[in-house]
């Protein structure tokens, strides 16, 4: 019967073996810089450093000046995902900022849903069946916990509310 083999602890990092895992990182993945220092920064956590130091935040400004990470594009990517899939511009926003995207880039990444804040609270309304596109009216308590729902994707209460009591099967008023 053999021996289960003990695994090897992995080898610690250095300067070389950090800018590969960057590399290997952005390549595989759209980040931002920070997210990118946050992974670097586990990283030399999990399995130890040799040699000089070298900041992670450096690597990764390094990794944004050859255009390898570009926090705007990531901004807009995200914010223009989560619209699509009917996230409301607060959600958004704390999506960007969890993402370590500057408050420059993200308000830019935003202009465009703020502008189409009912067409994104309609898309999530249509998706999860709430309001028009309901099959029955929901009760008192079913219906709070659907204007909860849509609060909680970033919509703004009374339009969340405006959506969720709109009878069955009939068009949303205001809809193009």
């Amino acid at each position: 019967m053999a021996v289960p083999s003990e695994r090897r602890p992995p080898r610690p990092l250095n300067a070389a073996t950090l800018d590969q895992l960057a590399l290997r990182y952005v390549e595989r993945f759209a980040t931002t810089r920070g997210k990118l220092a946050d992974y670097l920064r586990r990283k030399i956590r999990e399995r130890g450093w040799e040699g000089d130091t070298v900041e992670p935040a450096v690597v990764a400004e390094r990794m944004a000046a050859l255009g390898y990470v570009n926090d705007r594009s990531f901004a807009e990517m995200r914010a223009a995902a989560l619209a699509r899939r009917g996230y409301g511009g607060r959600r958004v926003a704390e999506a960007l900022r969890a993402a370590h995207v500057g408050e420059g880039d993200a308000a830019i990444a935003l202009e465009p849903a703020a502008e189409r804040s009912l067409d994104i609270a309609l898309a999530f309304a249509r998706r999860r069946r709430f309001g028009p596109w309901a099959k029955a009216a929901p009760d008192d308590r079913l219906r709070e916990r659907q204007v909860a729902a849509m609060v909680r994707a970033g919509h703004a209460p009374a339009l969340a509310r405006r959506i969720v009591v709109a009878p069955p099967g009939v068009p949303f008023e205001g809809e193009e």
